[in-house]
């Protein structure tokens, strides 16, 4: 009869470690203002791009108007480069017969996050 080895598991202390919580890093995309663009424009290209309620996105095209900037979205490093293109692509407002294309906007690291790149 032939001899088979069989491996021997060491015993482990059964120490119980913490779960390793990882945190994404969360990113701002911020609409910036400029006086080539309606209140419409804002509200409609935030509707659809966003999928703000009318009032939030009259809302916070109130707040780019009086303070430049307003945040839009917050989240990851992925989807706000995303959004933020997708703001750059949205086209000219018709309303305005001098508007030459579409509004700008930025993407920052939110406050708190742990490795900021």
């Amino acid at each position: 009869m032939s001899e088979v080895a069989i491996p021997v598991r060491e015993r482990r202390s059964h120490v119980r470690q913490r779960p390793r919580v990882v945190t994404i890093p969360r990113y701002h995309v911020i609409l910036l203002d400029d006086d080539d663009h309606s209140y419409d424009y804002v509200i409609e290209m935030l509707t659809k791009l966003f999928g703000h309620s009318r009032e939030r996105a009259f809302l916070m095209a109130c707040e780019v108007d009086g303070a430049g900037r307003v945040i839009v979205d917050t989240t990851n490093k992925d989807r706000a480069e995303l959004k933020r293109d997708q703001i750059h692509a949205y086209g000219a407002d018709w309303r305005i017969p001098h508007c030459k294309g579409s509004m700008s906007a930025t993407v920052e690291p939110a406050p708190g996050n742990c490795e900021e790149e």
